[in-house]
């Protein structure tokens, strides 16, 4: 079983449900878990509506730069503690999305102001990628073997250092302009980075889908709920990059 849970998500992994499984109590199950994922999206919406008007108002980054570092600090803050106390998720998990929103709601609003429409475009492929691939899950088109669980582990892992090593060398004005920029190698890595991060999403599905099997307990609901939320998190933010380096050739 342990290897039939495998996923690249550090939020969500098989050690997540151990010591859980056959618990007394209220069980885990695949419905209750997309309902608190749609509870998260709300929570995230919300926020992100608000710093977007706020945004808006004034149209400068000053006025939304506070809730930016909040959201973006204090996300992360809250994620660590998700990921260790995993039973306070059903308080964790919908303040990671109120923050997460701050965050997202304004960096959005200040792209939207130089490349109009990239907000929506992101929002409806993020949501667009999520409803393709979890009818491709569902319908068996995409198997979860041992070697694709693998493969999109170390992809995802390669691209997470790639990051940490770029933020680290940043600090001695070492940066690459080639892939950060918007040429075709800019874009083609991003491209790739988007196709991973989509992909994590599958392991996601199957992930939650074993965990509801094993009779996780009723609050991993809302871990499981708060684990695919990173994973949007992070796809919708690629997406953006992607279409920024898009945008910003014309």
């Amino acid at each position: 079983m342990p290897q039939l849970m495998r996923t690249s998500n550090p939020v969500l992994n098989e050690k997540r449900f151990e010591g859980y499984a056959g618990q007394l109590g209220e069980r885990m199950t695949l419905q209750g878990t997309v309902n608190k994922t749609g509870l998260l999206l709300l929570c995230a919406m919300a926020s992100a509506a608000w710093t977007w008007h706020l945004f808006m108002q004034d149209r400068s980054p000053a006025a939304v730069m506070p809730y930016l570092w909040l959201g973006t600090i204090g996300g992360f803050i809250c994620a660590l503690v998700t990921v260790f106390k995993k039973e306070w998720s059903p308080v964790t998990a919908p303040a990671y999305a109120l923050l997460e929103g701050l965050a997202l709601g304004s960096i959005s609003a200040v792209f939207e102001l130089r490349f109009p429409g990239i907000a929506i475009q992101s929002v409806s492929l993020t949501f667009g990628t999520l409803l393709v691939l979890l009818l491709a899950y569902r319908s068996g088109l995409i198997p979860v073997t041992q070697n694709f669980r693998l493969g999109i582990v170390a992809a995802t892992g390669a691209i997470m250092l790639f990051y940490l090593l770029q933020f680290v060398l940043g600090f001695f004005g070492v940066h690459f302009t080639s892939i950060n920029g918007s040429g075709p190698i800019g874009i083609g890595i991003s491209l790739i980075i988007v196709g991973v991060a989509a992909l994590n999403l599958v392991l996601d599905f199957d992930f939650i889908e074993n965990g509801a099997r094993m009779g996780a307990p009723k609050f991993m609901e809302w871990y499981g709920a708060f684990g695919l939320m990173v994973t949007l998190v992070w796809l919708y933010l690629e997406i953006l990059r992607l279409l920024t380096k898009i945008r910003g050739r014309d």
